[in-house]
């Protein structure tokens, strides 16, 4: 077995380059799950409360049910509370 394949434990220990990027940001995982219209109106009602734009949603995927479907929002935020989008949007 090539040794490119073994896990290191003690990769995410180490600072690279991109570490300090990563580091000043808190990342968060919105995840909405169920019938496609469900799933729908749930990013349309977020979106009308000003939480996040249609557009920041994933595709709808399939999920494990297969009557159901999901789709993921991640957001991230600065240290220092602060987005890192530009302020315009």
């Amino acid at each position: 077995m090539s040794q490119e394949f073994v896990p290191d434990d003690n990769k995410f220990d180490r600072p690279n380059d991109d570490s300090a990027a990563v580091c000043e940001q808190e990342v968060v995982l919105l995840t909405v799950v169920g019938s496609p219209k469900g799933v729908r109106e749930t990013i349309l009602t977020l979106y009308r409360l000003g939480f996040a734009e249609v557009g920041d949603w994933s595709p709808v995927q399939r999920a494990a049910n297969p009557k159901q479907v999901m789709s993921v929002l991640i957001r991230r935020k600065r240290a220092d509370g602060t987005s890192p989008r530009k302020s315009g949007r």
